[in-house]
């Protein structure tokens, strides 16, 4: 029987996002919590497993919907919904609490528990950079409430700006901030022009380049075969490492810890067993079971065989936010925390965007989530339509006064 070999990577909080150990540049701004600011040290404990929770529901829900590689950031999807939360109130503000699972957290605690975390992973060293950046824009007949524009600068480092949605200058503004603080591994978030009805978009963005403690000699990685578990074959580039690391083995699958600089980071790779499947590791993995497999982790001697791999990945997330909880906030959301007049919107898209490279130096990582705010069309005014009649349609012929329908017909092909 042919031997299957299957690899899973999985970020965990100490992972995060790693990157590669040479770079064209830095991200964008530091990560930097305004002087005078009010946090304690450990509040970021108190989102630490709820932000791990949502990555393995996420990943849950896509492997579940689709095949293929995925590659997401529980991070940035969690602070990015934490700044809508900050300014969300009623049924909406109780859908995020259930996503982000925040009760009994007030938005003071969840803001000082996220600025807690921007500081805790904002000491850059010569071997690890770490950029996460906020970033919130609305239509500029939007007036933000003082305690929002506060509480997002203060506790999430947030750029706060008002743009006009008619100027193609704003979209490329996005997408500039963009790419300047991903190192221009994802450059475009939002199309040019925007939409005419959207009101707002607020993003994260997350950029990590580190150099791996051990790195793998180049010289030594050589293509080898990969299997599938469609039962096929693949040539890949196999890294080789053989060195003391930390590891942990099961019936069901091997897992070693690749650390980044001095140890602050690392990449746990879980390796399921033969006699099982990535499939079944998944559906055992949650944040208990995680938990307990990072307290196994010990130091061992061994030898390690990676791939060297390249990846991009872009995903909507609205229907998977939906079954999570937030319900109707695609229908009607309740920002009257963030605006001083917030009736008649509703999110449009959740989307994110992450890039990932594994070479012989280290791990270059980014990612970027957004969430679109839109108005809904009102009867004194609609928004222009689009209609382009090019694919089969069909057609009446009617009268007006009676309603009788004269002719009726379906066209496949006008010529």
């Amino acid at each position: 029987m042919k031997k299957s070999l299957l690899l899973f990577i999985v970020l965990g909080f100490t992972a995060l996002i790693a990157g590669c150990g040479s770079t064209e540049g830095t991200a964008g701004a530091s990560m930097k919590i305004a002087d005078g600011v009010e946090y304690g040290e450990t509040d970021y404990q108190l989102i630490a497993e709820s932000n791990n929770a949502l990555g393995m529901k996420l990943l849950a829900d896509l492997s579940a919907k689709e095949d293929g590689n995925i590659f997401v950031s529980p991070t940035s999807l969690y602070m990015a919904l934490a700044m809508v939360y900050n300014g969300a109130d009623g049924v909406t503000k109780e859908e995020i609490t259930k996503v982000l699972e925040a009760e009994g957290l007030t938005a003071e605690e969840m803001n000082k528990a996220n600025a807690s975390l921007i500081a805790k992973l904002g000491s850059n060293s010569d071997a690890i950079e770490l950029n996460i950046a906020n970033s919130i824009w609305a239509k500029d007949i939007y007036t933000f409430l003082d305690s929002f524009k506060e509480s997002s600068q203060d506790y999430f480092n947030a750029e706060v700006e008002t743009v006009d949605v008619t100027d193609t200058a704003s979209a490329d503004a996005i997408n500039e901030w963009v790419k300047e603080e991903t190192n221009g591994r994802i450059d475009e978030m939002v199309e040019s022009p925007f939409p005419a009805n959207l009101a707002a978009i607020l993003l994260n963005a997350i950029y990590f380049n580190g150099t791996w403690q051990y790195t793998f000699n180049e010289e030594l990685t050589k293509k080898q075969p990969f299997y599938p578990s469609d039962g096929s074959t693949t040539d890949v580039p196999l890294m080789i490492l053989e060195e003391e690391l930390g590891y942990m083995e099961t019936d069901q699958f091997q897992a070693v810890a690749l650390p980044y600089g001095e140890g602050e980071m690392n990449m746990h790779v879980f390796l399921p067993a033969e006699n099982s499947s990535l499939d079944e590791f998944k559906s055992s993995m949650n944040k208990e079971t995680w938990s307990q497999w990072m307290k196994e982790i010990e130091s061992r001697e061994g030898l390690v065989k990676l791939p060297k791999f390249e990846l991009e990945y872009e995903v909507n997330l609205n229907k998977t936010l939906q079954d999570f909880g937030m319900e109707t906030a695609f229908d009607n959301v309740d920002l009257s925390k963030m605006f001083e007049e917030s009736s008649g919107l509703f999110i449009s898209e959740v989307k994110q965007k992450t890039f990932v490279n594994v070479s012989e130096e280290g791990t270059e990582a980014a990612a970027v989530t957004s969430v679109a705010v839109t108005e809904s069309a009102s009867v004194d005014e609609e928004l222009p339509f689009e209609l382009i009649v090019n694919r089969p349609f069909f057609f009446t012929i009617t009268d007006e006064e009676t309603g009788v329908i004269l002719f009726m017909g379906s066209i496949e092909n006008p010529a």
